[in-house]
């Protein structure tokens, strides 16, 4: 398990995949939490392609980000997840992480074959308080 503390320690660049423009859904908690913690995220939803969330630009697919990305962090069904696989070997990611109740064993297959780390059934919010604040709550009531 300490490879995924090594992960969040090393990279700091994620492609969420799945992030909402509603600020009450748990991928835009973990998008704003993770932001918070010093992370560049960049959402993805192609129904709000160029709009903002959470003050960063809209991506469709992760393949039209220009920047460098180091893990693909998936809030979709695992139906959808080979193609998000595919596109991420095709950006050069380093992580590909599927969140809770989310596996695709094609994927991780696809990924591991392209040097790529594969997590999965994880949440990268929980698992940043696990590792480094030692937290272990779901998520904290939001306050403004």
């Amino acid at each position: 398990m300490s490879d995924i503390k090594n992960i969040l320690s090393k990279y700091k660049s994620i492609a969420m995949v799945g992030v909402s423009k509603d600020l009450k859904k748990t991928s835009t908690i973990v998008m704003k939490y993770m932001q918070d913690y010093g992370f560049k995220v960049y959402p993805i939803n192609p129904s709000a392609k160029g709009e903002k969330i959470l003050g960063e630009e809209v991506y469709a697919k992760i393949t039209d980000i220009n920047k460098n990305v180091d893990i693909v962090d998936v809030f979709r069904p695992s139906k959808e997840v080979y193609g998000i696989a595919e596109d991420a070997v095709k950006i050069g990611a380093k992580v590909l992480w599927l969140q809770l109740g989310i596996r695709d064993e094609n994927a991780k297959k696809l990924v591991e074959e392209n040097k790529i780390e594969y997590i999965e059934n994880k949440c990268t919010k929980m698992e940043y308080q696990k590792y480094f604040l030692k937290v272990r709550q779901a998520f904290p009531v939001l306050s403004d």
